[in-house]
């Protein structure tokens, strides 16, 4: 059996303290993952559905084959992971800020162990994505990069912010220095931790072709009560 807390790093990051927690769940009888940015809870591997959500509805809505997708925030992997389980991925550029995030997943010690490192299809790129929305792109390597699809999962919510510093990214004009690194038709995706809201849709709305929500609901194992998230998706423009 694992022990009942386990710290398995930490370090500080220009946005705060990042810790890896793992803990028993004795109730579930089984281990849990958790990154910490200070008090505040990145992710947990109680609950990954929507995360999950947010790679497959987001390739599934990409037309072709030989997809290439960014993924912005790394995580627990589990976006990734499912945007890779679709065989007409060819390319998949994950970008994240923490790089002791990068290492966790480099060294095997999260759930996924070096899967996503080991795919090769897959490369995870320390950067600031939302640097990389308002600028030359996500590839370091290709600046000026279009991609079939751009999801992102970093914010808890497009008005629920881990730093302020991604603010402007959810406005319109945000949103529309984004929608250049799409190709034509190319979808964006955007995980949240709350209910749709009319007043984001609207946004996106004002600046791609298409927009929607897709509600994800799943039962909570801490209340036993179900739970619903968003994933938002917006479509480009074919012109």
């Amino acid at each position: 059996m694992s022990h009942l807390f386990e710290e398995l790093d930490y370090c500080p990051t220009p946005i705060g303290a990042l810790s890896l927690r793992r803990r028993r769940d004795l109730r579930l009888g089984v281990d849990v993952w958790e990154i910490m940015l200070g008090q505040r809870f990145l992710m947990s591997s109680h609950f990954t559905a929507s995360e999950v959500a947010l790679g497959r509805v987001g390739v599934e809505a990409c037309a072709g084959d030989a997809i290439d997708v960014v993924v912005g925030g790394l995580g627990l992997g589990y976006t990734a992971e499912a945007v890779l389980a679709d065989t007409r991925v060819a390319n998949l550029l994950v970008v994240e800020y923490l790089a002791p995030v990068i290492e966790w997943h480099e060294t095997g010690i999260l759930p996924l162990g070096t899967m996503l490192a080991d795919d090769p299809r897959c490369r995870l790129v320390e950067g600031d994505f939302f640097a990389g929305a308002q600028g030359e792109g996500f590839d370091p390597d290709r600046p000026g990069r279009r991609f079939d699809a751009i999801l992102a999962d970093i914010d808890h919510a497009p008005d629920h912010l881990l730093d302020q510093r991604s603010d402007s990214f959810y406005q319109v004009d945000g949103l529309r220095a984004l929608a250049r690194h799409l190709k034509p038709g190319g979808i964006f995706g955007l995980w949240s931790n709350e209910a749709a809201e009319e007043r984001f849709l609207d946004r996106l709305g004002a600046v791609f072709a298409e927009a929607w929500a897709e509600p994800v609901t799943f039962d909570n194992p801490l209340t036993g009560q179900p739970f619903t998230q968003t994933v938002y998706l917006a479509r480009a423009g074919t012109a």
